[in-house]
């Protein structure tokens, strides 16, 4: 039951949430954003390779999925195959058992008492609650990215978007999403605790907690569902994102300050920090900073006065670009 569902319902709704935010990393691999570091603006990006991100971290997570053996055991009463050796003595019978649990498909396990101990269920749900926490820290970020404008939500025609504000299109996808991962996991990681726990060579407290077994993998299949969902719904706002950019110059501190410990400018952090901490900084007042530089190179501050919020974004768009290389290295 467990190998089925992983192989015809697990691992292909992963692959599916996994391909969609791929595919949002390619779309925006060129779209500069301003980023937030602890809730703040901080040095931009691109939204493709925020995507990026997140499409790396899951195929990790998929493939530990994929990668854990699920194991089996036929050994008697408590593992040592007591009464199958009284009735055939001359049977190898661990050879028997081992045949006959890998013709199964299942990986054999030698050392059990009168159950398989079910390591191996930790293991795996442990890489699914991995998996799903990091859905979650994207559905999050996806709300937030909603709420800031930087996604607009399409609107479904007959669809009730709030039920009591008629203007709003509530991000309820990537909030169901959220919510049926948070009970998945709190159930998983219950099995997970438990299961590989059993008194002396058998007690029955497994038993009752694997008929469970099914609750947390349906409420993740129901959150990837809904992720899908909400990725299939937005769709990116650039003017809301270049407005951002246009008013957040003071982001520019940080390469203009590092240039300036290149060329062994005094206090350079001290220097942006009294010009930019507190106060308004748009394109003008930066670049007269700038021009003020007379201990930079000519043409080191005509580069400087060059650059700017959109493009002040590293490699962003080349990491989200080589993002399906990465993944299939992840493989």
């Amino acid at each position: 039951m467990l190998t089925e569902a992983l192989q015809k319902h697990v691992l292909p709704a992963m692959d599916q949430v996994i391909s969609e935010i791929s595919r949002l990393a390619s779309e925006y691999a060129d779209i500069p954003m301003l980023c937030r570091t602890h809730g703040q603006t901080a040095t931009p990006s691109t939204m493709g390779k925020e995507m990026a991100v997140f499409a790396y971290r899951l195929q990790r997570q998929r493939q530990q999925v994929a990668a854990v053996p699920i194991l089996g055991k036929i050994a008697g009463a408590v593992g040592n195959y007591n009464a199958h050796m009284c009735a055939y003595p001359s049977v190898d019978w661990q050879s028997v058992a081992e045949g006959f649990v890998s013709r199964l498909g299942l990986q054999f396990n030698p050392y059990v008492t009168q159950i398989e101990p079910h390591d191996y269920i930790a293991e795996l749900f442990g890489a699914v609650i991995r998996f799903n926490n990091i859905l979650i820290d994207f559905d999050r970020d996806m709300w937030s990215y909603i709420s800031l404008g930087y996604f607009r939500q399409r609107t479904i025609a007959g669809e009730v978007g709030s039920s009591t504000m008629p203007h709003k299109v509530n991000p309820i996808d990537f909030e169901n999403s959220e919510g049926n991962l948070g009970v998945a996991n709190a159930m998983l990681e219950h099995l997970a605790n438990k299961l590989p726990i059993s008194r002396w060579q058998r007690d029955l407290t497994d038993s009752t907690v694997l008929r469970n077994l099914g609750v947390g993998i349906g409420h993740s299949l129901l959150s990837y569902s809904s992720t899908l969902r909400g990725i299939s719904k937005v769709q990116l706002n650039q003017d809301k994102l270049h407005q951002d950019l246009d008013n957040s110059w003071e982001v520019l501190a940080e390469p203009i300050q590092t240039v300036m410990r290149r060329y062994g400018v005094p206090e350079p952090y001290e220097k942006l920090k009294a010009f930019t901490r507190g106060q308004r900084v748009t394109q003008d007042s930066m670049q007269s900073f700038v021009a003020g530089l007379a201990d930079l190179p000519d043409d080191v501050r005509a580069e400087l006065q060059q650059l700017t919020p959109w493009t002040y974004v590293g490699n962003a768009a080349q990491q989200a670009k080589q993002l399906q290389q990465h993944l299939k290295n992840a493989k």
